[in-house]
């Protein structure tokens, strides 16, 4: 009874509400893209949901991400959705990591998911999802919000273009201003979130056409849309291919610093510590061997440092300090480590 009204679709029936049941969807993010699309997969009885998401529930998020209320602020988002989606439709299977998604723990994470959604808003995050989801040949379904505007396409689908494709790698660290910095209408992430669960319901019940080789954007504030062809650059999918293979199969894991081993160093002489948060974001972490460098600036600063320096690199919640940590890496630099949760883990050294 609870999928009549679906099952009764030609395109569905009773075969395609079994595909749905079987099917197993890893959603990364649990903000404002991932809110629409766990409600829609859930409410269609996509039968097997893994939610990846390392933050907690703040009040800014109550004006665009449905799932939460007043009540859930501080709690993880993680688990806060999986309870909400499981109150939803009790007769799916849901699980929850409450961490943001890394090379550290992709290969652990993804398992055997058969889709994955990117509903992040970090660029480096994107890059490493594309890479996975190319290596074990399965789909990404993308989209991106700012402002009024979203876009949404389908990557690694079926030997299609990959994200690497549409948007090349910058080997910089050019940040792309996210909800709170440029802001968002509320509605928006819904719209669009939307629109990437009917992506993934297509792909499941192998129904319709995909957003393969296509970018919808959406423009909002004037309801405008348009679909742009792209195409597939075998170089790109080779890079991507290679990058996740390597990721996938490598026995060497850079572990993120405990908040305990993070304190430690930041006690040690010789060891240089890098906020890589604005100027104006708090809590203020004070030491000796601290300097506040925004990511945006870090790559100029960069220039000053010994390569063979041991360097230590923290920000809110861990996202920009690995994003800054992977380009020093890649620069050359052989003794970076990052907090792996951000300050945030430190918040009973500010009470």
């Amino acid at each position: 009874m609870r999928y009549s009204r679906q099952i009764i679709l030609p395109e569905i029936g009773e075969t395609g509400q079994q595909k749905l049941q079987d099917a197993r969807i890893l959603v990364i993010g649990a903000g404002g893209l991932g809110c629409p699309v766990l409600q829609n997969l859930a409410s269609a009885g996509v039968g097997n949901i893994g939610i990846v998401d390392g933050d907690v529930v703040d009040e800014t998020n109550l004006h665009r991400q449905l799932l939460y209320t007043l009540k859930d602020c501080g709690s993880s988002k993680a688990e806060t959705a999986k309870k909400v989606i499981l109150e939803l439709n009790p007769e799916i299977n849901v699980t929850a990591f409450s961490e943001f998604f890394t090379a550290q723990n992709a290969i652990r994470i993804v398992d055997d998911y058969q889709i994955i959604v990117d509903c992040t808003d970090a660029i480096t995050v994107r890059y490493l999802i594309n890479d996975v989801a190319a290596a074990k040949r399965i789909p990404m379904v993308y989209a991106s919000i700012h402002k009024f505007e979203g876009q949404v396409s389908v990557f690694n689908y079926k030997n299609g273009p990959s994200y690497r494709c549409l948007f090349p790698e910058q080997e910089g660290l050019n940040t792309v201003p996210n909800c709170a910095v440029s802001g968002v209408l509320g509605v928006l992430p819904n719209t669009i979130g939307t629109f990437q669960a009917t992506e993934v319901l297509k792909i499941i019940l192998e129904i319709g056409e995909v957003l393969s080789g296509k970018l919808l954007h959406y423009d909002g504030l004037h309801f405008q849309t348009q679909l742009i062809n792209f195409s597939k650059n075998p170089k790109a999918v080779e890079k991507s291919i290679i990058n996740g293979s390597l990721l996938l199969n490598s026995k060497k894991v850079i572990e993120d610093l405990t908040p305990e081993a993070f304190l430690e160093k930041c006690s040690q002489s010789g060891i240089v510590v890098i906020d890589v948060r604005e100027l104006e974001e708090s809590p203020e972490f004070k030491g000796e061997n601290v300097i506040r460098i925004p990511l945006g600036q870090l790559e100029e600063y960069s220039k000053k440092l010994d390569k063979n320096q041991e360097i230590v690199l923290f920000c809110q919640t861990g996202q920009r300090s690995q994003q800054a940590m992977n380009y020093l890496l890649k620069s050359g630099f052989v003794g970076v480590f990052h907090l792996g949760r951000g300050i945030e883990s430190l918040k009973n050294q500010f009470q």
